[in-house]
């Protein structure tokens, strides 16, 4: 339907209302359309300009007795001639088709919008505010106007009690009952028994509340009907709404230590969307029998109104739709990130060497790594064989080194951003303010998050550089012939020049890569946890006879534990080869570099030119290496740190407070952000009270 391009004046279309209302056959809503375009202000956030719009109808109805009785008619006949039970039941809630079919659905009506049925009172909302931003102006108006409005038009002059019960009621009361139906589904959904099998061992508050509901319901129209008649009122119904919703919250609660799924928080939006739906109805029901006149439901109707316009502006946004079901999810997957972020994170001397042996065999791997990646480049493969095997290689050498308990610097703020993110939502709590000593306990996370990464990055640059100068010298003295050319060497310094090449570009590629690794590796790890991965292994009987039993128990632990990490690490290794794929297959500016294989091929280029490099060709590569690390590191942790935040719902603003305090602890004591407290600071710390 075509939308009027010159707004006509306010008078003109209420005359229009007037006459079309009056016909029976006449055809109501294109003047209705066109009023609400003349109220809607030309910026959404025009609140005062939508207000006096507003106002100037209010005062032509008030001056113009006819006007007001012409628009008053045409709503009641748009309220008796449509169908509404839609749109009290359906607007603003998910439809039990699951994740990705409504995911489809959204999108598919964005390119092509639905076919309207004007017999449906949720299509003619949608015709009357069409634009995304309507809610905006529409909430931004104050209740009392709306209210004002609503009065003066008198809608409910001929709903009292004793009388006939409206249409509009009466399809009030049967979108209820759908609800309560719709609940009770929800309620008996297997993956919510799966989760919360006290559901099925006590009374079910889901069915409880349909027979509640059947029978508020149908003692309601009793009392409509019947003046003398004294009905219970929706008290009942309300404790078994806040039952189902405190079971909800439970399986929310236990889905997120003990691992969630899209479905299963799909369901939990579809619940907590048709509870809250079903007491803003009840909420008109509670006023209606206060005041027994419809017209005293008013302020009720006013908070639904906006609910509903909220709602169909919203219906095909995928925005709000995607991170309203991937909260629950990704919170799980960062926080199973966090856990494993605070094994990154030392404190005390020995921890912090234990880290640093970790990482020196990380360097130590990666060494062998770049070796067989430069072998590879040899051979020449056909560009997809080529890039399949730098990605198993890189993959596959991860996996290594995590089942050696080695540690590759790289990947430790994806994993330290969320254990951070998790003190913030600590410090910060409900209030979201951090007290002064939250901040200083944070800043001195932080403190011991840098040295750790410092020390990681010093074990993997530390053993990576001379191992790899080792392998090409025993490699070189054995064939008789240098590893690699002066030509390569030479390129290999190049690829890390700081600005005539593109690696800080690609060293931020290779960061985002690493932040997908950690969240890879937290989905797995919810992966293993919600569908019991290890309890099925153990349930196989081929393996325990094979094995025996308790060898299997030790696989099923370690899968439990260590899934996450070990896919994380494997898909990081495709990422990586992956990106380099893409860049030569489609020849666009994609690569990737990695300050642990960069430094290996520093020192592989340093044997092959016989140490003889200028030393300005060489410090520049150094330099290079450097900020090709602080790309990793930074952007890697930028992300997952905001991703992390933004999961816990956590709005930080003490931001400038933290740096502040950062930098004063810098001041007072550098050492604790480079190395490991001295034995006697740790035994001091003990013996200080807790608290």
């Amino acid at each position: 339907m075509t939308r009027s391009l010159s707004p006509l004046p306010l008078e003109t279309l209420l005359q229009r209302l007037c006459d079309l209302a009056a016909n029976p056959d006449g055809d109501l809503l294109p003047p209705l359309i066109e009023l609400v375009d003349a109220l809607r202000p030309a910026d959404s956030d025009d609140t005062a300009a939508a207000t006096q719009a507003l106002h100037a109808l209010c005062y032509l109805l008030q001056t113009r007795p006819e006007l007001r009785d012409g628009l008053r008619l045409a709503l009641l006949r748009l309220f008796a001639e449509k169908k509404q039970v839609s749109l009290y039941v359906d607007a603003g809630v998910f439809p039990n088709t699951g994740f990705f079919s409504e995911t489809a659905r959204r999108l598919s009506r964005t390119l092509l919008p639905d076919v309207v049925a004007p017999e449906y009172l949720k299509d003619v909302l949608g015709l009357l505010f069409p634009e995304p931003d309507d809610e905006v102006w529409v909430d931004g108006i104050a209740d009392a106007e709306w209210l004002a409005l609503f009065t003066l038009l008198d809608l409910g002059r001929s709903s009292v009690r004793g009388a006939p019960m409206a249409p509009a009621l009466a399809q009030l009361l049967e979108g209820l009952l759908v609800i309560s139906y719709r609940i009770s589904a929800i309620g008996l959904e297997p993956e919510l028994l799966r989760v919360e099998p006290s559901i099925e061992n006590f009374e079910s508050p889901f069915l409880a509340q349909n027979a509640e509901m059947l029978r508020f319901l149908k003692q309601f129209e009793q009392w409509w009907r019947e003046p003398e008649f004294a009905a219970e009122d929706d008290r009942q119904l309300l404790v078994l709404f806040d039952q189902c919703r405190g079971i909800g919250d439970r399986i929310r609660n236990r889905a997120a230590r003990e691992g969630t799924s899209l479905s299963l928080t799909f369901h939990l939006q579809r619940l907590r969307q048709h509870l809250e739906r079903a007491e803003a109805l009840l909420a008109v029901l509670r006023q209606l029998r206060q005041e027994r006149c419809l017209q005293d439901a008013l302020p009720a109707l006013v908070t639904l109104f906006k609910q509903l316009v909220r709602a169909e502006c919203r219906k095909n946004d995928l925005g709000t739709y995607w991170r309203q079901n991937m909260e629950l999810l990704a919170r799980r997957v960062t926080e199973n990130a966090g856990r494993t972020g605070e094994h990154y994170i030392t404190e005390s001397r020995s921890e912090y060497f234990a880290l640093l042996r970790s990482a020196l065999l990380g360097g130590f791997v990666i060494a062998f790594m770049a070796l067989i990646k430069l072998e590879l480049a040899k051979l020449h493969l056909p560009p997809l064989t080529e890039a399949l095997a730098f990605c198993l290689n890189y993959g596959l050498g991860f996996v290594l080194i995590h089942i050696l308990h080695g540690t590759v610097a790289t990947k430790q703020p994806a994993m330290t951003a969320n254990a951070i993110a998790a003190s913030i939502d600590e410090a910060t709590g409900p209030g979201g303010n951090a007290t002064p000593r939250n901040l200083d306990n944070l800043a001195g996370l932080v403190a011991r998050t840098c040295r750790s990464q410092i020390a990681a990055i010093i074990g993997n640059v530390g053993l990576a550089i001379p191992m790899a100068m080792l392998i090409a010298f025993v490699l070189g003295s054995m064939g008789g012939t240098p590893f690699i050319g002066p030509e390569k060497a030479h390129h290999l310094l190049a690829d890390v020049h700081p600005w005539h090449s593109g690696a800080i570009l690609y060293a931020g590629v290779a960061g985002v890569c690493l932040f997908l690794a950690g969240l890879i590796a937290g989905y797995y790890d919810n992966l293993a946890a919600y569908n019991r991965i290890p309890q099925r292994l153990l349930q196989l009987e081929w393996p325990q006879r094979l094995f025996g039993e308790a060898r299997m128990r030790r696989v099923a632990a370690y899968v439990e534990n260590n899934l996450g990490a070990l896919a994380g690490n494997f898909f990081f290794g495709f990422l990586l080869g992956g990106m380099t794929a893409i860049g030569v297959l489609f020849g666009l500016p994609v690569d990737i570099r990695h300050i642990a294989f960069s430094s290996a091929y520093l020192g592989y280029a340093a044997v092959a030119l016989d140490f003889a490099a200028p030393w300005q060709e060489l410090a520049l590569a150094g330099l290079g290496v450097a900020l090709v690390g602080m790309a990793n590191l930074g952007v890697s942790f930028a992300l997952a740190l905001y991703v992390a935040l933004k999961a816990r719902q956590v709005s930080f603003a003490q931001g400038r407070r933290l740096i502040a305090s950062l930098f004063a602890r810098f001041r007072q004591a550098p050492r604790e952000f480079l190395m490991p407290p001295r034995p006697q600071d740790t035994e001091e710390s003990r013996d200080q009270p807790a608290g």
